[in-house]
């Protein structure tokens, strides 16, 4: 059984022109056809001629250049239009007259140059052959030139209606495809920020630190292998996030998605740059959390990585709650501590939280706690698709 859908594309892979040429033919074929002869487009009234060689010349004229309606709408048109005219100055009425509406209406649609001058000389072209058969015939009245113009008139115009509709969704597809561009941007911009701030600024609480450790080598080497191991653990990051972006970078068989299950490894990070930081974990994790994992990991990330800048030293409290329906989050300090020398944010890490949060439909808050500190919350509905 033949494949029909195969067969299609088979036919679309194939160059426009070769696509065209079928309609050319037929019409050709048609024009040859004995029984046929003076059943085409007759404007003017002439009587109809019998078949001879410039008949001949005029359905070729008519028919063949159609090959090229969209690939040179303009030569097409002139051709077409020159085997029309000779088509009714002779009174042949071949069926390729039907070309013409065809070859206009492919100008009209395809033909991006020329297109003003290509309708006032077409118009010119036109009232010289109905002056010409309004001599040669039996002079006919106005008003039939004037409505096979007008139907000509109306096909230039639907053509251009398509041309209008095909640029229309081109352009769409154009801002879609740039929205899209920026979408991923904006989402690259983000994973960056999660990843690079959190271990640079522990990194950079850490080296602090150890200026102040010159007097006591054993706490000065911890300090400084608590560095070297955020240095490894932002490479893994990166290394997972370049993974994400190019599926062919890494090899594909670790899991590139930090689950809540790694919030652990944030807080002794945390704690071996200082922070004294409390973790409690409620509930079993579902089966299936979808994003919920990710997005919640990074909402601890983003939140010690503020206590570190902006409470160093100070009590750091972790929440995390597992339910069936969602996952909450809880990271709070309570402003003991001190500014870290450590560059400041511009608080598009928070607003990054917020806008993944909300995007999962779950709740997401940030702000000073009344007895000092901060408090970050987020509710994320568990099982939410990436």
């Amino acid at each position: 059984m033949i494949d029909r859908r195969r067969v299609m594309e088979l036919w679309h892979r194939l160059d426009v022109t070769v696509r065209d040429l079928p309609l050319g033919i037929l019409l050709l074929v048609a024009s040859t056809v004995p029984a046929l002869h003076g059943n085409g487009t007759e404007v003017g009234g002439l009587p109809t001629r019998p078949a001879d060689l410039l008949a001949g010349v005029a359905a070729v004229l008519q028919c063949l250049p159609l090959a090229v309606r969209r690939r040179w709408p303009l030569v097409c048109l002139i051709l077409v239009s020159g085997g029309f005219v000779l088509d009714q100055l002779r009174g042949y009425h071949l069926v390729a007259g039907t070309a013409l509406p065809i070859a206009l209406l492919s100008a009209g649609s395809y033909l991006e140059r020329y297109r003003r001058s290509t309708m006032i000389a077409s118009s010119v072209a036109f009232a010289a052959l109905a002056v010409a058969l309004h001599h040669l015939g039996p002079g006919k009245g106005v008003a039939e030139f004037l409505s096979f113009y007008l139907v000509l008139a109306l096909i230039w115009g639907v053509g251009a209606g398509l041309r209008s509709a095909r640029i229309a969704e081109a352009e769409r597809r154009i801002h879609v495809a740039e929205a899209a561009r920026a979408a991923e941007r904006t989402r690259i911009a983000r994973e960056l920020h999660d990843v690079v701030t959190h271990h640079v600024t522990a990194m950079v609480v850490q080296s602090e630190a150890a200026r102040y450790l010159t007097a006591s080598p054993d706490r000065l080497d911890q300090t400084l292998v608590a560095i070297s191991d955020t240095g490894r653990r932002a490479i893994t990051d990166l290394r997972h996030l370049l993974d994400l972006l190019d599926p062919d970078h890494g090899t594909g068989g670790e899991d590139r998605t930090p689950p809540v299950g790694r919030v652990l490894t944030l807080v002794e990070q945390t704690r071996l740059a200082g922070q004294p930081v409390e973790l409690t974990e409620e509930g079993t994790p579902p089966t299936s959390t979808g994003s919920a994992d990710l997005v919640a990991y990074r909402v601890v990330q983003e939140a010690l990585t503020n206590a570190l800048k902006y409470d160093h030293g100070g009590r750091t409290s972790v929440l995390v709650r597992h339910s069936e329906r969602d996952i909450t989050v809880e990271v709070g300090t309570d402003g003991s501590g001190s500014r870290a020398g450590s560059p400041g944010g511009s608080g598009r890490g928070l607003e990054n939280l917020r806008e993944r949060v909300n995007v999962l439909g779950g709740d997401f808050s940030a702000g000073q706690q009344s007895g000092g500190g901060f408090l970050v919350r987020a509710r994320i509905p568990a099982g939410s698709p990436a």
